[in-house]
């Protein structure tokens, strides 16, 4: 298979999801696709593995340059997996999603879109998520297939450094004004459960909450980007070490007085 470019295909919707079924059909003719995605949805599972019960994968289809898998794991797990026990060389590219709901700002940390992405890149692979502003499982994924396939196709050219990987997220628009290589919006969620009651009378929580942007707004930001119609790109890294930090840190714990 190695004729060609190598993609593996991942998301946390689950493998019968639109955005990813699209996704896969504008890469077709970028190389040999390998879709090895969870059986059921998977978002919120960030970078979890599944490690106290054992998981399975089998295959869906088998055709020419295609490949699609189900796997029983998070999203994390069919990356690890797929790696592990079905391919024969390293993807030249890994590319999560589309996911039905955007991964702006801190949903980074949340996301099994992204952990996915995450994962890839500490295997050595070029990687990215990409994800569309809404929740809709019929949503126009148009546009998001058209910057996604653009962005492949300069991954699969020029590869990323090592310990980076991309977070791209696209408007529900029908034309997108562009792309904008942003910095991620600073904020947390707020009002973030909504509560009502079981049929026993018993409190229960729903998860929903909105995004406040911390203060001062940077004009850069991917949130910004989105709301002005443009596709946000935010360059990522795995080491999370804060360097600036570190020789004050250092100072600190070198100090007597304490």
């Amino acid at each position: 298979m190695k004729e060609k470019p190598l993609i593996l295909i991942t998301n946390d919707d689950g493998v019968n999801a639109k955005g990813l079924i699209e996704l896969t059909e504008c890469l077709r003719d970028l190389g040999d696709l390998v879709v090895f995605a969870p059986d059921k949805p998977q978002s919120g599972m960030s970078s979890s593995l599944t490690s106290l019960n054992p998981i399975k994968y089998r295959l869906l289809k088998q055709e020419a340059g295609l490949a699609v898998y189900s796997c029983t794991g998070t999203p994390v797990d069919c990356v690890k997996l797929a790696m592990n026990d079905l391919l024969d060389s390293k993807p030249d590219l890994l590319v999560s999603g589309i996911n039905h709901g955007s991964n702006m700002a801190v949903c980074v940390h949340y996301s099994g879109t992204m952990g996915a992405a995450i994962e890839g890149c500490i295997l050595g692979i070029p990687s990215m998520g990409i994800s569309l502003t809404t929740h809709s499982p019929h949503a126009d994924f148009s546009e998001c297939c058209r910057i996604g396939r653009k962005l492949a196709r300069r991954l699969l050219r020029e590869g990323l450094p090592a310990g980076t990987y991309l977070n791209l997220n696209v408007p529900t628009t029908p034309q997108v004004k562009g792309i904008k290589v942003c910095r991620q919006a600073d904020g947390r969620f707020v009002n973030e459960y909504m509560r009502s009651e079981n049929a026993l009378g018993e409190a229960v929580f729903w998860l929903t909450g909105s995004f406040e942007e911390a203060k001062p707004i940077r004009p850069d930001n991917d949130m910004l980007a989105l709301n002005s119609g443009y596709a946000s790109l935010v360059p990522c890294k795995i080491d999370v070490t804060d360097y600036a930090f570190m020789d004050k840190l250092k100072a600190m714990m070198c100090d007597e007085r304490d």
